[in-house]
């Protein structure tokens, strides 16, 4: 565990294996922490809290700089290990899951010199103070990412924090602390504790010292931590689950849309919460996107993410391959067509957590497919016959996190875009800005990241009347 600035061993004597996805291999061995682990580096973060608040905004912006120049001094090892332990693609791990972490550490070193933390209202002032000791339960599938998009914002506001990293991939959080340590921070400010969600997870999210828990994972474990947090009256922030839709209006370049939106899904082998799973095309041109997302997904053949070749590569665990294929079952059972892939073993790989990336036709809303968050690579095309049935079926499900709108018209996009209730949409294949808000409506979740949005989840106001 790092807590307090230093490594030190776990109170138990529990470990948890490490295994690589790709040929199921041990990779690494870490501690599964308790509730006394727990307890060690809350109490670390609780110490080093008043005198972290204190430091001026241009220190903790020096740190931060620092941190993120660390974080590129391990580029490749970070790649390195998240290809190892996620079975990312290489090159994608590389650009994506290693890149964007810097690029977000930047962003908030800046916000951290920059972001007016006292303003002048009328005959008042008010602070920006930070809100305390923070609780950071980040999940798998990008997994630098989401400690970056929690620590950062955390630290920039003068809180302290304590990481719980997902079970399965474990090894890059702790090149995060290394990261940390060699940036300098004062001992006790970022805390590490590796261990199970029900045990170390829940020890956390309880944990009386703990002000704000900022959890990312699947909305059923989301739903028990804001009861937690709501019965102790405790700050929360939840991003959770997705079923997002790629929505391509009449006239929209029908070829670029679909092929995108299949990159979107597939870039990650589906494992994104934001992924556009859920194809809407108008009936006219129905069965010629299909045919096009048919015909895309031939380039994604699932391999050994360490090739440079490699666009696919496994799920992350047997546990998560296996209840892809169920979805991908139940799809036919409810009467979808598959039109590529399946759930068959991927011929030719004998080991390894791999699906074939599978396209779905003749998908209806109400179907299970098409509702329920499946994470793995499986897309679904749905019709419609106009722009109403179009925002309803957008719209019909219990999440609202991403999607996207494809138009020949800007100005018809952006029109039908205001009608979704999501908390992003990209028009035309739009870029991921760092500095933009993300999260949900409805159960996707409560709270942003990123950005000066990201930041204001983890200061509180005070006013000063005079």
């Amino acid at each position: 565990m790092y807590i307090d600035g230093r490594w030190r061993p776990a109170l138990g004597s529990g470990t948890i294996d490490v295994l690589n996805p790709a040929d199921e291999q041990l990779i690494g061995r870490v501690p599964a922490g308790t509730a006394k682990d727990v307890d060690a580096a809350v109490g670390a973060a609780r110490a080093a809290f008043p005198g972290w608040a204190a430091t001026a905004p241009a220190e903790r912006a020096a740190r931060l700089t620092a941190l993120r120049d660390e974080l590129v001094a391990r580029h490749e090892d970070i790649a390195d290990t998240i290809t190892a332990e996620l079975g990312a693609p290489y090159t994608f791990a590389r650009k994506v899951q290693a890149g964007a972490p810097i690029v977000v550490a930047g962003t908030y070193a800046e916000l951290a010199a920059d972001h007016p933390f006292e303003e002048r209202i009328g005959t008042s002032t008010v602070l920006h103070e930070p809100v305390g000791v923070v609780a950071a339960i980040t999940p798998w599938n990008y997994p630098l990412h989401q400690v970056v998009a929690k620590v950062a914002p955390a630290l920039a506001a003068g809180c302290t924090v304590v990481l719980k990293p997902a079970e399965d991939t474990p090894l890059v959080a702790q090149l995060f602390a290394d990261a940390v340590h060699a940036a300098g921070l004062p001992p006790g400010v970022f805390n590490l504790v590796t261990g199970a969600g029900p045990v170390a997870g829940q020890a956390l999210a309880e944990h009386p010292e703990v002000d704000l828990v900022s959890f990312t994972g699947s909305t059923e474990v989301g739903r028990r931590i804001g009861a937690i947090a709501g019965g102790a009256v405790k700050r929360v922030a939840l991003e959770l689950g997705g079923k997002s839709a790629s929505v391509i209006l009449p006239g929209a370049d029908l070829a670029r849309a679909v092929t995108a939106g299949l990159a979107n899904v597939l870039s990650n082998a589906g494992q994104t919460c934001s992924a556009w799973t859920r194809v809407l095309v108008d009936a006219d041109r129905y069965e010629e996107a299909v045919k096009i997302a048919a015909e895309a997904a031939a380039g994604y053949v699932p391999g050994d993410p360490r090739d440079p070749g490699t666009r696919l590569g496994p799920l992350v665990s047997a546990r998560q391959r296996d209840r892809v294929r169920g979805y991908i079952e139940r799809g036919t059972a409810e009467g979808a067509r598959i039109v590529t892939g399946g759930p068959e073993p991927v011929a030719g790989l004998s080991r390894g957590h791999y699906v074939s990336p599978t396209v779905f036709a003749d998908v209806t809303p109400e179907m299970t497919i098409a509702q329920e968050e499946i994470f793995g690579p499986v897309v679904t095309f749905l019709p419609y016959t106009d722009e109403d049935d179009a925002v309803r079926i957008a719209n019909g499900t219990i999440y609202g996190l991403g999607g996207a709108v494809w138009s020949a018209d800007e100005a018809t996009a952006v029109a039908f875009a205001r009608r979704l209730r999501t908390g992003q949409v990209d028009i035309n294949g739009g870029r991921f800005n760092p500095m933009a808000p993300f999260g949900g409506y409805k159960q996707s979740g409560v709270g942003r990241e990123l950005g000066v949005h990201g930041l204001a989840e983890y200061l509180e106001m005070k006013s000063l009347q005079f």
